[in-house]
């Protein structure tokens, strides 16, 4: 084990709070605090990389913090998995973070989101969502849940407005049921085996009533259901998320719910290998799929469609979880990786399209094709990539969920692959019938309301006006490209990146090997 990379492992959380200190006693000098985040994140893409390939040649790395020796003391775990979604969580964090230096620097102090507030709150939140991804035990995982929430309340209500503190409150209700479901969880555990520790209750929890086991079971997948939100707990997504700044939207897309996926791949990967959920978690993603994308089509705001896209989107994970094979798992890692990135990259979009034409709604705008080709490309992509068209990383995703679970062979798994075709063609229509509203219909078809792609949408509540039309920035531009480059490159390298994928499933799927990570002689920790 490469001492040196251990040293690496706390960095990823400690570079950001301290980024976010260094922001705040900047608080009067905006442009010293834009530097001083770029550079910390920055730092984190860097250290993230290097340890997603110290990790994948040389074996995962566990580090206790303070000397205190596990289950005691605090561990932090980077194997394959972790590693990966450092890596794709920084750069996301990073490239949102340029964009909304774009439009503040366009905006200026007036706009949404106020900098000397907005840096270091965005700092904190990229240390909590770090800090979930190593955590080694399920108190630190609450911590870092816990420090992504809060500044999350911040950066959804920023701007003050009616609609968003509506919004916020919602989003915080739902939160604070999550946290205090997982907080009990937590205390169940601790008060039946005396630990928090991962590896440790994974050793242990046989020890405990099956009817015990099944309670803490249903409470963790509950808690992290609404994170993830899964259906029946989406509800809260749809209104909460699009009501925020274009980039506060696109980085909780983007990020937010697959820290709740993450948290369930570990939850049943680890902790409760041999389950009894799984027909249930198919139900789910069945359900999560159908109620999302139906939600979509009928929707006329981007930013909506987009947030109902995400929901009938995590379905897909959820399905890949559930089969309960390392084959389903690579899948699903793989796929995460592709949502993280092509959806965050349409939620910069279509800040980019909202900005430019006045409002996100299809049935005020037109004619954006002649005025911003560029913008037209940016969406049309990653709308590609989503909806699966090959050769695409969502049509490579989909297909590697969908092998893994015709191998499995179940009718009801048969039945979600044909609900994950059904899905994907539903995602491709409303996000190109969104395009083709905004980008190829003229300004003077805008006041016909009689076409069929048109006549049964619904509109956002609150927001249909058109606002003035402001030009974008390069620099919001710029970070949009870039992630643009980011998707396709997902592509390009699909193979290596599926190749870690697999690694990254054979490594996290059974106990034995995240137990020996941490106790390396486990009789002893017995």
């Amino acid at each position: 084990m490469n001492v040196d990379a251990n040293v690496l492992v706390p960095l990823v959380v400690l570079v950001p709070l301290l980024g976010a200190a260094a922001t705040l006693v900047a608080g009067r000098r905006p442009r010293l605090q834009g530097w001083a985040t770029i550079v910390a994140l920055a730092i984190v893409v860097a250290l993230s990389a290097v340890l997603l390939v110290v990790v994948d040649r040389d074996g995962s790395l566990a580090v206790s913090v303070g000397g205190w020796a596990a289950p005691f003391g605090i561990v932090l775990v980077v194997d394959r998995l972790a590693a990966l979604m450092l890596t794709i969580a920084s750069i996301v964090l990073l490239a949102v973070f340029v964009f909304s230096v774009g439009q503040g620097a366009a905006d200026g102090d007036d706009g949404d989101a106020p900098v000397s507030i907005y840096n270091p709150t965005y700092l904190i939140l990229a240390a909590g969502v770090f800090n979930a991804f190593i955590a080694g035990d399920l108190f630190n995982l609450y911590v870092g849940f816990e420090i992504l929430l809060v500044a999350s309340y911040v950066l959804i209500t920023l701007g003050g407005t009616e609609q968003r503190i509506r919004a916020g409150v919602t989003y915080i209700i739902v939160s604070l049921v999550s946290s205090v479901l997982f907080l009990a969880a937590i205390a169940m555990i601790y008060g039946a085996l005396g630990t928090v520790n991962i590896a440790d209750i994974a050793q242990k929890m046989d020890t405990i009533p099956s009817d015990v086991q099944a309670v803490i079971h249903v409470m963790l997948i509950t808690a992290f259901g609404i994170k993830a939100a899964v259906f029946p707990l989406s509800f809260w997504l749809p209104d909460s998320y699009p009501t925020a700044p274009a980039p506060v939207t696109a980085v909780f897309a983007g990020l937010l719910t697959k820290v709740g996926v993450y948290a369930i791949i570990r939850t049943e990967t680890v902790l409760f290998v041999e389950s009894n959920v799984n027909v249930y978690l198919l139900v789910i993603a069945l359900c999560t799929m159908l109620v999302g994308i139906l939600g979509a089509v009928a929707q006329a705001d981007i930013k909506r469609l987009l947030s109902f896209t995400l929901v009938s989107h995590i379905g897909y994970m959820i399905f890949g979880i559930a089969l309960g094979t390392v084959e389903g798992l690579a899948a699903t890692i793989y796929y995460v990786v592709h949502h993280i990135t092509v959806q965050t990259t349409l939620f910069l979009a279509a800040g980019l399209i909202e900005r430019r034409g006045g409002t996100a709604s299809v049935l005020r705008l037109g004619g954006l094709l002649k005025a911003s080709p560029v913008i037209a490309v940016l969406f049309f992509l990653p709308a590609l990539n989503l909806g699966g068209i090959p050769p695409f990383s969502g049509f490579i995703g989909k297909v590697a969920l969908f092998d893994a679970g015709a191998r499995v062979g179940d009718p009801l798994v048969m039945v979600l692959i044909g609900a994950g075709a059904l899905t994907s063609l539903l995602t491709l229509y409303a996000l190109m019938r969104a395009w083709n509203l905004a980008f190829w219909r003229t300004k003077d078809e805008i006041a016909d309301h009689s076409s069929p792609l048109t006549s049964r949408l619904e509109e956002a509540p609150g927001r249909t006006d058109v606002v003035q039309r402001r030009a974008n920035p390069r620099t919001m531009v710029g970070a949009t490209t870039g992630m643009v480059v980011v998707s396709l490159a997902l592509t390009v390298f699909a193979g290596p990146l599926y190749g870690v994928a697999e690694r990254a499933a054979g490594n996290v799927y059974g106990a034995d090997a995240y137990v020996q990570l941490v106790f390396p002689d486990a009789e002893e920790a017995r």
